[in-house]
C-alpha cells in the first residue's frame, strides 16, 4: 500500500463536546477511521459509539491506549487532564493530538514535549484554528508584506458560559478560568503571528468566587518591538474578532476568528481586498488531516506547530496567570 494514501485509524479519549466535535469533523479528513473511544464508564463509551458508528468502545482510558487497532489518540479530556492521559497514550505507543491549551502550565508541557522525543513518536497540540485556509491565508498576506512590517495585534474571544451547563469552566481543579479555555486561541494567534515569545507580559483580570479568571486582558510586547492585546472571557461577549495591524494597513480575521471564513486588508481606513474561505465540515478535519500526514511521512512533529512552541506557548500563558494572580490547586508559584 501506498503510505501516503494509508488509512489512518483514530482513537478517541473522551466523550464530551470538544470529542463529539471532532469525531463529526473525523467523517470529512481523508482517510481517517474512527477505530474506538474510551470513557471512564463503558455505558459512556458505547452510547458514543452508537452515535458516531465507532466498532470499539472502552470502559477505561487505558484499554483504548492498548487497543492494537488504533494508531493514534486524540486526548479530548479537562486540561488539568491533558498530560496524564498524553504520557498514558504515548507510553502504550501511540501517537497523540492533544486538545488545546497543550497542558495545565509549562512545566508539564516539557513533560510531555521530552517524553514524545524519547519515545519518537508523534504529538501535536490540537490548535485547530492555526490550520484554517483563512487563517493561513491571512498569515500568507502578512508574510508577503501587504501591510508592511506587523506591528500590532488586537484579538479577543470571550463568551457567556452557563454555570450549570459547564460548571468545569468555573472549576480551578480542572483549570478553569477564561485563559486556558479561550485565551489561549487570541496568545497562541499572536506568538505565531510575531514568531516568537514575549519579552514583557502586563495585564488584569476578575477572578470570580471560585479563584478562576473570568475576564481578563494581557498586553504582549514582542523582540520585534510589535506589541499585542489577548482578550478572553467566560461570562462577557466580546467581538471575537483578530485585526493585524501593519505599518500600511490592516488584515481583519472577520468573527469568529478562532472559525474564521472571511478576511479583510485595508488601507486608510477602506477596504481594498477581501478573501473568503468557506469551512467544510465543523473544520476539524483540517488538523485531522496534517495529523496524519505527518505520520505517514514518518514525522514526530509538525512544521507549523512544533512542540517547542506549544510549550513556549504554555510558559506565556504562566506568565499571564501570574500577572492575572491566578494558580491552580497544588500548582508551585509561578
Amino acid at each position: 500500500m501506498d503510505t501516503k494514501s494509508r488509512k489512518i485509524r483514530w482513537g478517541i479519549l473522551g466523550t464530551g463536546v470538544i470529542a463529539r466535535a471532532f469525531a463529526e469533523g473525523l467523517r470529512h479528513a481523508r482517510g481517517a477511521v474512527l477505530r474506538a473511544v474510551g470513557s471512564r464508564t463503558l455505558e459512556t463509551a458505547g452510547r458514543f459509539a452508537g452515535v458516531y458508528g465507532v466498532p470499539g468502545w472502552y470502559g477505561s482510558y487505558e484499554e483504548l491506549a492498548a487497543d492494537p487497532t488504533v494508531d493514534v489518540i486524540y486526548v479530548a479530556t479537562p486540561h488539568a487532564m491533558h498530560m496524564e492521559h498524553t504520557l498514558l497514550a504515548l507510553d502504550a505507543g501511540k501517537a497523540v493530538l492533544c486538545e488545546k491549551p497543550f497542558a495545565l502550565n509549562a512545566a508539564q508541557a516539557e513533560r510531555m514535549a521530552r517524553r514524545a522525543g524519547e519515545t519518537g513518536l508523534f504529538l501535536m497540540e490540537a490548535m485547530w484554528t492555526r490550520f484554517l485556509p483563512a487563517v493561513r491565508a491571512a498569515r500568507d498576506w502578512v508574510k508577503e508584506g501587504r501591510i508592511g512590517a506587523l506591528r500590532m495585534v488586537q484579538a479577543d474571544f470571550g463568551f457567556r458560559a452557563d454555570p450549570e451547563d459547564e460548571p468545569k469552566l468555573l472549576d480551578p481543579a480542572l483549570g478553569g478560568g477564561s485563559l486556558l479555555d479561550v485565551g489561549c486561541y487570541p496568545v497562541s494567534l499572536v506568538c505565531w503571528l510575531f514568531g516568537a515569545e514575549p519579552v514583557d507580559v502586563t495585564g488584569c483580570a476578575v477572578l470570580g468566587p471560585t479563584g478562576v479568571d473570568e475576564w481578563g486582558a494581557a498586553v504582549l510586547r514582542f523582540p520585534c518591538g510589535g506589541v499585542a492585546q489577548a482578550a478572553c472571557a467566560i461570562q462577557v461577549e466580546t467581538p471575537q474578532e483578530a485585526a493585524l495591524i501593519g505599518e500600511t494597513g490592516v488584515i481583519r480575521l472577520k468573527a469568529p476568528f478562532w472559525r474564521c471564513e472571511h478576511i479583510t486588508l485595508e488601507r486608510e481606513g477602506r477596504m481594498v481586498e477581501e478573501a473568503r474561505f468557506p469551512i467544510t465540515g465543523n473544520g476539524y478535519h483540517y488538523e485531522a488531516e496534517v495529523v496524519m500526514d505527518s505520520i505517514r511521512a514518518g514525522q514526530t512533529e509538525h512544521p507549523d506547530m512544533p512542540l517547542s512552541e506549544s510549550v513556549a506557548v504554555m510558559r506565556t500563558l504562566d506568565r499571564i496567570r501570574s500577572v492575572w494572580g491566578v494558580r491552580y490547586p497544588g500548582e508551585p508559584g509561578l
